[in-house]
């Protein structure tokens, strides 16, 4: 049986995007007896460094990317401004009665726990401001708005109960080993984010908040301080020590975010955990964590240290906190450290505090059977419409769970290899506003909408050779967005029991104007053409096209459009993979003409980190197939790369568009080397505009094959004023097979503000 999954309406009732905006009735709480949801420590990347030569080429490029890199960082904010000042006038027009703010008196928060603690044992170490460390670990969720709890004393601390479940146990308060500490957390800013780092589910351009902002998060109006994109039903922020908040903006060790303000000087335990917690509550709610759950609280997990030092004679005092982690699964989380000091004096700390955000027990969630939209959608795009999957369905799909996001027909894959998103920094879609289509009918015609938020200081931003984006981000977005249709309308469920694999077989693709995407949204059209249902694999092709934020998409033609053909195939069908030469190991051009003179070209374009992928070229000039420049790079490859871990979850490849990011790269390089750059001012790399770049992949680079190579056949150099582009052919093989075929691959050096080509 299938279903129809209509856009216009949910539950078979028509939709409309006002009465969504009504206040909505509780949902009846019930018994929480599930058991309680770890948080996954963070993952963070290790990238490799290289050591480059300083010739005069690559000294060019170097200081190039460092005036573009400095004018990226003052531009970014403008970035960002053009991106919510529109969702600000697009959401104003569906503006309806404001939503209620969730209950706040009354409710329990970790500091009212350990008052609770406190009040039944009476006062310890610290509870009048001397020194003390506590250990706390939380068993389960906070106590439910007006819930009793029980303190049992241990013999190193104490229990908290509410009714027969565990809520927290204590261990202390003892008196610390050490005196107060010199500063431990540096709070440093972040230019771009890590690849893989959290990034934020809405903009906002709100750097510090008055003492009134912080009334209103205490209110539960986090769309009243944030901007619009926030402006959905948030969690209150509780009550205590924080006065202001002076920064807020990406840093610190996960790059995620930093906080400072001022704060009263802690008088025990209680208000050392309260300022925490409320310096964590608040960069959560900055960060858009609640948007993608539905009546979102804030709750406590896993286990923290809280640290009080002597505050004699301290008149006033400061809160800095560090996000040290945070994802999206199993729940929107972060974990941070905190100090409380009176200039370099530590008064106090709070060493990983975990804040997640969870909806309330029963409250239902994600895509239902036959792919229709989820109960109670609560995620909203850029133009107010409600998404039908959201960022949180997608990202618990790339690391496990596809019932989310696909419904619970896709719930038997949790642990096995299946098609998914990619993680990480290579998820490239955000949320899927829109399927016109009926799951199960593959014959042709079903359409998709995603949406995808490209940030000011994205990791591809400050990896890439220069500040524009990389041809690899477009190419994912659009290839991502359409597969996420396919496997919607249940390509794979031709033949439920089988396990499949995706693969990209082939493709074409034109950037039609440059654009600029910093601090933008991204609007992706996918059409399904076809689908053919072979043995041990289903093929299907699609026709995408993006446009910006605010461009009307029936009367504004897309920036970038193209089509492809995907397979989802059986680990069987994948074993017979034949590469693009029937099986036949072909050599490459250099290697039918040995003893061909070669220069060896280190590659120093500004690539850095996850975007450095080629060290040096081999070039021949006035070689390969037609006549004008022959370049050939060997790449090692190693299970501990980045891209093995992203692309995909328990079936690791590395993505094609990164082997043609690796060719882009190589001949941007031999534009430096070849002077082809001289006589431009500031130059800048680009996606070229107006060339259609043809693919065919017949197998992929897997985490033991030792190396890829790589070879790059110049047609022909292309020159306008202000600007000059290199147009090629190229191949890319494994160890034994030519695997990548590429036609009208192309990279492009500009002037800064040259007319369009």
């Amino acid at each position: 049986m299938t279903a129809e999954l209509d856009v216009l309406s949910f539950d078979g009732r028509p939709f409309d995007a006002l009465a969504a905006l009504q206040p909505v009735a509780p949902h009846p709480q019930e018994p929480d007896d599930r058991a309680p949801q770890g948080v996954p420590e963070p993952t963070t990347s290790d990238p490799s460094t290289h050591d480059r030569s300083t010739h005069d080429p690559v000294a060019l490029a170097v200081g190039i990317v460092a005036e573009l890199r400095a004018e990226l960082l003052a531009a970014h904010r403008a970035a960002m401004d053009v991106q919510v000042r529109w969702q600000e006038r697009a959401l104003a027009a569906l503006a309806g009665p404001a939503t209620p703010a969730a209950p706040g008196a009354g409710e329990w928060t970790p500091a009212a726990l350990l008052a609770a603690v406190a009040d039944q044992l009476g006062d310890g170490p610290g509870r009048g401001g001397g020194p003390l460390r506590l250990a706390l670990a939380w068993d389960g969720d906070l106590p439910r708005h007006g819930e009793q709890v029980q303190v049992t004393r241990t013999p190193s601390g104490a229990l908290v109960r509410a009714g027969e479940r565990p809520v927290l146990r204590v261990d202390g308060p003892t008196a610390p080993a050490v005196p107060a500490p010199a500063p431990a957390l540096a709070a440093a800013p972040a230019a771009f984010r890590p690849e893989g780092a959290l990034e934020p589910l809405a903009a906002t351009l709100v750097d510090h908040l008055a003492p009134a902002e912080i009334d209103l998060l205490v209110a539960g109006r986090a769309g009243a301080v944030f901007g619009a994109r926030h402006d959905q039903q948030a969690p209150r922020l509780a009550a205590g020590l924080l006065r202001a908040v002076t920064e807020l903006r990406p840093g610190g060790p996960a790059g995620v975010g930093v906080l400072r303000g001022p704060c009263a000087v802690p008088a025990g335990d209680t208000d050392v955990v309260a300022a925490a917690w409320q310096a964590g509550s608040v960069l959560a709610l900055w960060l858009g964590l609640h948007l993608c759950v539905p009546e979102a609280r804030f709750q406590p997990v896993g286990t923290c240290g809280a640290e009080l030092f002597d505050t004699t004679g301290a008149p006033d005092a400061e809160v800095v906190a560090e996000i040290t982690g945070a994802d999206l699964v199993p729940r929107p989380w972060l974990r941070l450290d905190a100090e409380i000091r009176a200039g370099e004096r530590v008064l106090a700390r709070v060493s990983g505090l975990t804040v997640a955000l969870r909806e309330p027990p029963g409250v239902p969630m994600g895509t239902r059977s036959g792919g229709r939209p989820p109960v109670r959608p609560v995620r909203r795009g850029i133009t107010g419409d409600l998404a039908v999957v959201d960022e949180l369905a997608l990202a618990t799909a790339s690391v496990g769970d596809l019932g989310p996001a696909l419904g619970p027909e896709f719930a038997r894959y949790a642990e096995r290899r299946a098609t998914r998103p990619p993680a990480g920094g290579l998820r490239l879609v955000g949320r899927v506003m829109a399927v016109q289509g009926t799951r199960g009918e593959l014959s042709g015609g079903a359409t998709g909408e995603t949406e995808f938020d490209s940030p000011a200081d994205a990791w591809y931003y400050g990896a890439a050779p220069s500040p524009a984006v990389p041809n690899v981000v477009l190419m994912e977005t659009s290839l991502q967005s359409a597969l996420l249709l396919g496997y919607h309308l249940g390509a794979t469920l031709v033949d439920p029991e089988q396990d499949y694999s995706l693969r990209n077989l082939d493709g074409s693709a034109t950037l039609h104007r440059e654009v600029e995407l910093r601090g933008r949204t991204i609007r992706q059209r996918s059409t399904l053409l076809s689908t053919t249902v072979l043995s041990g694999a289903v093929l299907q092709g699609f026709r995408y096209a993006l446009w910006l934020d605010g461009e009307d998409r029936d009367t504004v033609d897309p920036f970038y459009s193209g089509q492809s053909l995907f397979g989802f195939f059986t680990a069987a069908a994948l074993a017979n993979q034949t590469g693009l030469d029937n099986g036949a190991s072909v050599p490459n051009w250099l290697e039918e003409r040995p003893g061909t003179p070669v220069r060896v070209v280190d590659v120093d374009t500004g690539a850095s980190g996850p975007l450095h992928l080629v060290d040096r070229i081999e070039v021949v000039d006035g070689g390969g197939r037609h006549g004008a420049g022959y370049l050939r790079a060997v790449r090692p490859v190693e299970e501990g790369d980045w891209f093995f871990a992203r692309h995909f979850h328990l079936d690791p490849v590395m993505p094609g568009s990164l082997g043609i990011e690796a060719v882009v790269q190589a001949l941007q390089q031999w534009l430096l080397d070849t002077g082809a750059t001289a006589g431009l001012d500031h130059p800048e790399f680009v996606v070229p505009a107006g060339v259609e770049l043809t693919w065919r992949y017949r197998g992929q680079i897997l985490a033991g094959d030792g190396a890829m190579t790589l070879e790059v056949h110049v047609r022909e150099v292309q020159r306008r004023p202000g600007r000059v582009r290199v147009i090629a052919d190229a191949s890319l093989w494994k160890p034994g097979l030519r695997i990548y075929e590429l036609d009208g691959i192309a990279a492009e050096a500009r002037e800064k503000g040259a007319q369009p080509w």
